[in-house]
């Protein structure tokens, strides 16, 4: 098995979202069958929600036992529960709240109304990450991770040139300097990241292709983010043809 990563390449995001949305319901059935369980961590942006809003609407939504898949974030954005730039209420919106998974299964980042303060809620998330491992380890077996990627090379709430992205032990970070807004979010940290079985990072749109580009070339994960994730088992770009314009033609996989 090889955890090299590659490139596939869709001609729109709409075509993107399908793709992706049928191969994660493919791939979950197959992890439930082997595995009992499966953990899936989420991401937000327009590309990640039309994913999950394109596996609602597959006529094959169902073959998932969704009462044995649990849900967790990349990172949140430190706003009220309610509010419509939270992540969790955007995948809520879009599949969570449309399929039976528990909602003892979904695991969404604190808010800013619940009564913590931004350190103190990423010391319970890392706390709820740690109860939910298995025997032995110190986090949950991630099948899954979807990834996002910002035009800046940014994955989930690590940012270029901040610390975040070098941090080595923590595995839930309060983020209160985002030069994206809102400054104030909660992410999980790069080895937490890469300690996933998959990472599917899945960007569209012409203002990604040189941060893409960056990242396979050997750029350093300080100056492009997106350069230092690797999945343990596999690691797979989603990408439109525009996001592709400055990918290496060897890394584009004809077929997963």
């Amino acid at each position: 098995m090889t955890n090299e990563r590659r490139v596939l390449v869709h001609p729109d995001k709409q075509s993107l979202a399908g793709s992706v949305a049928a191969r994660f319901i493919t791939k979950t059935v197959d992890i439930l069958d082997e595995e009992g369980e499966a953990n899936i961590v989420l991401t937000g942006g327009s590309v990640g929600i039309g994913i999950l809003q394109a596996i609602n609407d597959s006529t094959a939504r169902d073959m998932v036992d969704w009462a044995r898949v649990n849900f967790w974030w990349g990172d949140e954005r430190w706003v009220p529960k309610n509010h419509p730039d939270r992540n969790e209420r955007q995948a809520r919106e879009a599949l969570l709240d449309h399929v039976s998974v528990p909602e003892a299964n979904i695991h969404p980042f604190p808010a800013s109304d619940e009564g913590d303060d931004l350190e103190s809620a990423a010391r319970r998330y890392a706390a709820e990450l740690a109860a939910f491992a298995p025997f032995g380890a110190s986090l949950p077996r991630f099948d899954i991770t979807f990834l996002g990627v910002g035009s800046d090379g940014h994955i989930a709430s690590l940012f270029p040139h901040q610390a975040g992205i070098r941090e080595a032990d923590a595995t839930v970070l309060a983020v209160p300097n985002s030069p994206k807004p809102p400054p104030e979010r909660l992410t999980l940290t790069r080895p937490v990241l890469n300690g996933s079985e998959r990472i599917w990072l899945v960007l569209a749109g012409p203002d990604k292709a040189s941060a893409l580009g960056l990242a396979l070339a050997g750029a350093s994960r300080d100056e492009v983010p997106v350069a230092g994730i690797k999945g343990r088992r596999r690691t797979v770009f989603f990408v439109d043809r525009e996001a592709a314009a400055e990918v290496p033609e060897n890394l584009i996989a004809p077929s997963y």
